[in-house]
């Protein structure tokens, strides 16, 4: 019974059938393989701008420390290009390459100032400056000079200068220094001013002085009152005399009338002369005949008599214009008209 069971034994199962088409499709994916290894390969590369087409601008400098390969040029804070090439050149100076990119190369004319500047934190940098955007354009391999700037290089003057500052303060600082002494001053001129007078305490140096200063400014102002007043009573005095002297029916008023009347009588006493220039001359006629003198000599006496007593009479009226005219005018002085 066991061995019928053991000769009745199933038999294996089948097997699985091959992949068609294997070979086929192992090469397939080799050849995917490679080419997405030369996509991306060719992608980097052009990432890397290795297609791009770009200008080449050497650059001269003596001395390029902390400049490598690869290093970024930027104009206004944005890269343009980079350094691709760096060599020493027989004069001892090092020639830089630099590979622009040509839609970057517009912002570089001839008027272009290239610098590499190197602070004291971080490192160098290449930067372009244009001026003037309107100049012609920089030519592909055109040579220029690197300006160089390395703020390290002011170190030891800033720090010579750093120890004589310091040497002033503490000059300043030592015990016996002028300043020390004035702040001295200032320290006993502030507590002086701390007393009742304030200021003016601190300024005249002790309480009783400033005390005689606040009497004679209190004197100084009662005399200004005082002065204020006797100016107002002035004013007033003047201002009653300018209207009797130049007022309506003042001093100068009625002086203007005399005056006039002065002329009018003056006026008579030069009509009186000419009657006399008269009388004179008819005189000087007379004397010429003889026989004529006593008749004219009478006639003349009268008439002089005559022209005497209108002469008087005008002299004793412009005396008394006068005397008038004394009266009212403040500065007089003593005038008489006195006939011959």
């Amino acid at each position: 019974m066991e061995r019928a069971s053991l000769s009745a034994s199933p038999p294996p199962p089948p097997r699985a059938p091959l992949i068609k088409n294997l070979e086929f499709k192992i090469g397939l994916l080799l050849a995917l393989t490679v080419l997405l290894g030369a996509a991306f390969i060719g992608y980097a590369l052009y990432a890397r701008g290795a297609f791009q087409v770009s200008h080449t601008l050497v650059l001269t400098a003596e001395d390029v420390e902390g400049v490598s390969v690869g290093m970024p040029i930027s104009f206004s804070g944005f890269p343009i290009g980079k350094v691709r090439r760096l060599h020493l050149m027989d004069d001892g100076k090092v020639r830089i390459e630099l590979a622009i990119p040509r839609e970057d190369a517009r912002w570089l004319r001839q008027s272009s100032v290239f610098t590499l500047e190197k602070a004291i934190v971080g490192g160098a940098r290449i930067k372009a400056h244009t001026t003037n955007l309107q100049d012609a354009a920089l030519e592909d391999g055109a040579v220029r000079p690197l300006i160089t700037g390395d703020a390290t290089k002011d170190i030891p003057v800033l720090i010579e200068k750093v120890k004589s500052i310091l040497a002033n303060v503490d000059n300043m600082t030592a015990a016996g220094a002028p300043i020390n002494q004035t702040l001295g001053h200032v320290e006993t001129v502030t507590g002086r001013m701390a007393g009742d007078y304030g200021l003016l305490q601190g300024v005249m140096g002790s309480p009783e002085k400033a005390d005689k200063v606040v009497k004679a400014l209190d004197r100084a102002n009662t005399l200004l009152t005082s002065l204020n007043g006797v100016s107002l009573k002035v004013d007033g005095v003047l201002g009653k005399a300018d209207t009797r002297l130049f007022g309506q029916d003042g001093v100068m008023d009625q002086a203007q009338q005399s005056v006039a009347k002065v002329n009018a009588l003056l006026g008579d006493v030069r009509e009186s002369l000419k009657k006399a220039d008269a009388i004179l001359a008819n005189a000087q006629t007379a004397s010429k005949d003889v026989t004529k003198i006593t008749g004219n000599v009478a006639e003349a006496t009268t008439d002089m008599a005559r022209l005497r007593l209108e002469i008087d009479d005008s002299v004793r009226k412009v005396n008394h214009l006068i005397n008038e005219i004394n009266k009212k005018w403040p500065f007089a002085r003593d005038v008489e008209i006195k006939t011959p």
